[in-house]
């Protein structure tokens, strides 16, 4: 069974542009300034930024210069269980 959202993967691949973006503002990083630290070039980041576009290679190398890996190894941890029914939401 598959949970509904309202995001599509496109959303998601933007969401984290813009939280790479973010990052490396803050830092008051050019992108060529992030190329350097993470082997990612400029152009690829352009792209990355603009269009949410990039390989997740590249896309761990530029979380790994601006932010910590383990923030990205937590997402891959089993969260609690959502309720499958009313009366799993009831016993609680």
């Amino acid at each position: 069974m598959s949970l509904l959202s309202l995001l599509t993967p496109n959303d998601v691949q933007q969401q984290l542009a813009t939280a790479v973006m973010d990052r490396r503002k803050a830092k008051k990083w050019s992108r060529q300034s992030l190329a350097e630290r993470s082997s990612v070039p400029a152009s690829t980041i352009k792209k990355f930024e603009s269009t949410g576009q990039i390989s997740l290679r590249q896309f761990i190398l530029l979380w790994q210069a601006v932010d910590q890996l383990e923030a990205l190894v937590a997402l891959t941890e089993k969260a609690e269980s959502m309720p499958g029914s009313i009366s799993e939401v009831l016993k609680t």
